[in-house]
């Protein structure tokens, strides 16, 4: 046995069935691929990070990603200058992924959010205040973004390795899906919230919005029991950076989902973009806020009706599928010239995308030791971020010196190229099956 085995306590058994009343039929067919809500009543400590996180990616994942862009287009007219925001947002995760994942897998998991939480509240009231047309700096919007991306960075990686240890291995995929379905609602809700809160009561209002529901989130978190360490645990060292840096570039698995997110994202990632289209499509800021909630609407979809993830086996398989679909349907996104026929698009390429990414989650929950969870989760943290960073620094520079439409759809061809290698590349990859019990070793 070993010593992941015998190290936190086992996470809670399944919850006896829910007795199911009438005939087995088109209802109960339709009702096995809706979320698996099973989670929820398993575990009461995932309810309650559950119940906080998805009221405060309302504020981050919604209104914050309408107003920071918003906020800079309005003083810059520039689509160079939103795409700038993602460099500020890159420097403290690669500066602080490694560090953050360590700093999990070292102490209670839950103090780590706690921590993390008051000070992204307190952030959003800085951005209120400088949102005040007597204020209103750009530098300081730069500078409170790359804090809020810092404090994210230590909160993530505590986050997504406290989950595993709340619910049974099998509920993983269900337990994945239910996390990325609140974050989805996010997207879904926030964008068009802070749409009209911003043309409504202005910018101010907005990240204040933001702020409280990191205070509820905050609430939650109080309410949970700890999340201890690993009882192999170690203090953040370079040498511990290093053992899990080794771990997830020797996996192969692990490799499969980092490069499969980059090549999605590097290629296929327009947002910085969206401020320029929604003044191409003759909208204003709820133009914005829709093309926002567009891209939440097919991974809100794709995660409501979840519930057989946990019955996919092919995954990498699955994954590859997702990033051809995802990068054709920029290409649509960027020949539309219609307002409705873009958010189609746009909604078909994040479902697309979010399909991919509960299955580039569900892999390493399930082939990471815990020991290990916090530092491989930074590093993935790294890689998510690094790939939206580069891909709308990628698509503002492109789009201001040749044009918008040319920068997506160009981006779009390369997400689908970019799929094809990575599957001739990585065949053990595509050949993946979740039924066996840890895939591939590491190598080395």
């Amino acid at each position: 046995m070993s010593a992941d085995d015998t190290g936190p306590p086992p996470p809670p058994s399944l919850p006896p069935p829910v007795p199911e009343i009438g005939r087995p039929g088109l209802l109960m067919w339709v009702r096995s691929f809706l979320v698996d809500l099973t989670p929820l009543r398993a575990s009461r400590q995932f309810r309650m990070l559950w119940m906080g996180q998805s009221v405060s990616d309302i504020g981050t994942l919604g209104i914050v990603w309408v107003a920071v862009p918003f906020q800079i287009f309005a003083l810059t007219r520039s689509p160079f200058a939103v795409g700038l925001l993602a460099l500020f947002e890159l420097v403290p995760v690669l500066a602080l992924g490694l560090v953050g994942g360590a700093v999990a897998d070292a102490v209670d998991r839950r103090t780590l959010l706690l921590w993390a939480n008051a000070g992204q509240a307190a952030t959003s009231a800085l951005l209120a205040l400088n949102a005040r047309p007597s204020l209103d700096h750009l530098w300081v919007v730069y500078v409170l973004a790359s804090v809020q991306a810092a404090l994210s960075t230590v909160a993530r990686p505590a986050f997504d390795s406290t989950v595993p240890r709340l619910v049974p291995k099998q509920l993983l995929p269900s337990a994945i899906a239910l996390s990325v379905v609140a974050g989805t609602f996010g997207f879904l809700v926030g964008p068009l919230l802070g749409g009209v809160v911003i043309a409504a009561f202005g910018l101010s209002v907005a990240y204040l919005v933001d702020a409280a529901t990191f205070v509820w989130a905050l609430g939650f978190v109080v309410a949970m029991a700890s999340v201890p360490p690993h009882h192999d645990s170690e203090p953040p060292s370079l040498r511990s950076i290093r053992e899990g840096l080794r771990f997830a570039v020797g996996h192969p698995l692990l490799r499969g989902t980092f490069l499969a997110d980059l090549v999605g994202q590097i290629g296929g990632m327009p947002e910085a973009l969206f401020p320029a289209v929604a003044v191409r499509l003759g909208g204003g800021p709820r133009t914005l806020g829709l093309l926002y909630s567009a891209g939440a609407a097919g991974p809100f979809l794709v995660n409501l009706f979840s519930g057989r993830a946990r019955n996919v086996r092919r995954q990498g398989a699955v994954i590859i599928a997702a990033t051809v679909v995802w990068g054709a349907a920029i290409v649509g996104f960027g020949l539309a010239t219609t307002l409705w026929l873009a958010l189609v698009f746009m909604a078909v390429a994040r479902g697309a995308d979010m399909l991919s990414g509960i299955f580039r989650m569900a892999i390493p929950a399930t082939v990471v030791p815990d020991r290990l969870r916090g530092r491989v989760s930074g590093i993935s943290l790294i890689v998510v971020d690094v790939g939206p960073a580069l891909g709308n620094l990628e698509a503002g520079a492109v789009g201001s010196l040749v044009g918008v439409p040319f920068s997506i759809v160009s981006g779009g061809l390369a997400c689908i190229a970019g799929a094809a290698v990575l599957a001739a590349a990585l065949p053990a990859f595509t050949r993946y099956d979740a039924g066996e019990a840890r895939g591939p070793e590491p190598e080395g």
